[in-house]
């Protein structure tokens, strides 16, 4: 069992996975990023600190939301992310597609290169004129 300390309320919970929130901050956050997508929906082209004066939610978190890819920037939108890999303007995310796919190829170079190369297995030559029996 894996016991943790709630990081926003500081009660006591078994932590399995994820954020290291208790399970009624967890309903918490989830209501409040409902909250923020209904808010955004609503309200096209608002600015990251228009929602988190509207919403009361930190900036931080919103942020956190686009990077974990739960809400997208709209097109023509006053708020924008820059990809990690090169810079560019992307919608949400870390990466843009371009990175990801770059990243991908190498992952799966990576992957290749370490299994260990099958050897093409010899055949004996067949003995035709000193045959043996086998039995099983």
């Amino acid at each position: 069992m894996n016991i943790r300390n709630c990081r926003n309320c500081g009660c006591i919970f078994n932590y399995v996975t994820g954020a290291p929130l208790c399970q009624a901050c967890k309903e918490t956050m989830e209501a409040k990023f409902q909250e923020v997508k209904e808010y955004v929906r609503a309200h096209p082209g608002v600015s990251i600190p228009e929602v988190s004066r509207a919403c009361d939610v930190e900036a931080s978190q919103i942020k956190a939301w686009l990077r974990e890819e739960r809400l997208e920037v709209t097109e023509g939108s006053a708020i924008y992310l820059n990809c990690e890999g090169c810079g560019m303007p992307i919608r949400s995310g870390r990466y843009c597609d371009k990175c990801k796919t770059h990243l991908t190829s190498g992952f799966r170079n990576v992957l290749q290169s370490s299994r260990p190369q099958q050897q093409p297995v010899q055949k004996k030559p067949v003995d035709r004129e000193n045959p043996k029996m086998r039995y099983l």
